[in-house]
């Protein structure tokens, strides 16, 4: 039998194993100098002006949005297609998550959708970088500055992506990011906020550890001060030094990360060209795709099988496959709770019931992505009408 090609595995090499090992020898293991070079390098590869290392994107959601002011009562824009993180920080501060439809295409946020839903609560967008795509941020911006709102770009798929050849990581007022394990760059777990605002840097910084004037760092060497202050009630979202030891070579890595995997893409898209069945991901040109997912969609009404039998074809060949994302709408809790139903989100609704996320990441073989696409072509063949 085939081996089995994971849906991901980190690319970790003998540099981040030194990295930790020597971490764990140094005597010093939470936030200290390794956090500090990895904001730094972080900072400097996006072109950001202050980037605050944190333990997840879901904290530098969280701590984006406290920085902007939210709370109970106020609005906050939030793509229905989506992962768990990027509405549930809303509701945080007792502030509602309203969420929009995407586009058929790029799956991102639609800025039209976006615009009906600007009421005079709304205080912030945060537009997702779908599968590593970026949002049409220029429509938002628009948006946002008429109707003074800020944007916090949810950035968890967009290391290393470009709109109109910026970085993302300064277009918006914060952007975050994730360092998640499966993530084009990995901590482990992990998070980073980046922003061109001085007082929202500090603030963030501040509030990753208990809103306290000074860090462990700060604190615990020979130059510190055992004396602090609390500012205000904060949050336990600093990163370690450990994980920060992980992440430095991973970062220098990024750029042979993303080139294998746009080289990935191009196989992929390449392969599936001729297929009718099968909708390849659009890159639009202003763009650099990430290419943390590569999502295509099924045309159903072309084959006798579904979106899950698809993926359960491909499992008895030894390929698994992920679904991003299942839309918030149709959980439970956002039903239950806002009262949201599946006509509200037409787009968004039909193209959950069709995508399917093949393997991608930069320790793949080309013999193995060769290997999906075989596969791929065998079950649409076997199963088209």
């Amino acid at each position: 039998m085939a081996e089995f090609i994971a849906f991901h595995v980190p690319d970790i090499g003998d540099e981040e194993i030194d990295a930790v090992t020597n971490t764990l020898r140094s005597g010093w293991l939470t936030t200290g100098n390794k956090v500090k070079q990895l904001e730094d390098e972080f900072a400097a590869m996006v072109g950001a002006r202050y980037a605050i290392a944190v333990n997840s994107c879901t904290a530098a959601l969280h701590l984006a949005l406290e920085a902007a002011g939210i709370g109970a009562g106020d609005e906050v824009i939030v793509p229905t297609m989506t992962f768990a993180a990027t509405a549930e920080v809303v509701t945080y501060f007792k502030a509602k998550p309203v969420l929009v439809d995407c586009t058929s295409d790029s799956m991102n946020i639609d800025p039209d959708a976006v615009e009906r839903h600007l009421t005079s609560r709304t205080k912030a967008i945060i537009p997702v970088h779908f599968a590593g795509h970026p949002c049409e941020m220029d429509k938002l911006l628009n948006l946002a500055r008429r109707h003074g709102v800020q944007i916090i770009e949810d950035a968890a798929h967009a290391v290393p992506a470009r709109y109109k050849g910026k970085m993302i990581g300064t277009i918006g007022d914060a952007t975050c990011f994730s360092f998640y394990a499966t993530k084009n760059m990995t901590t482990g777990e992990g998070g980073m906020v980046t922003t061109e605002k001085r007082d929202w840097a500090a603030r963030i910084r501040a509030m990753s550890l208990h809103g306290l004037s000074r860090d462990a760092w700060n604190r615990y060497t020979a130059h510190g001060s055992w004396s602090y202050e609390i500012l205000a009630p904060g949050f336990k979202y600093n990163l370690t030094d450990i994980a920060a030891a992980l992440g430095i070579p991973q970062l220098h890595k990024s750029e042979r990360f993303w080139k294998a995997r746009e080289r990935y893409a191009a196989l992929y898209n390449d392969a599936f060209r001729d297929i009718p069945e099968i909708l390849r991901p659009c890159v639009a040109d202003e763009v650099q795709h990430a290419w943390h997912l590569y999502v295509i969609q099924l045309d159903l009404e072309r084959l006798r099988i579904d979106r899950n039998e698809f993926i359960e074809l491909l499992r008895e060949r030894q390929i698994a496959c992920s679904v991003h994302f299942i839309p918030l709408h149709l959980h439970p809790y956002y039903r239950d709770a806002w009262g949201y139903q599946a006509a509200q989100f037409p787009v968004a609704t039909r193209v959950f019931e069709r995508v399917v996320s093949l393997p991608l990441y930069a320790k793949m073989t080309e013999s193995e992505v060769y290997r999906v696409i075989e596969a791929v072509t065998d079950v649409i063949a076997m199963c088209r009408r």
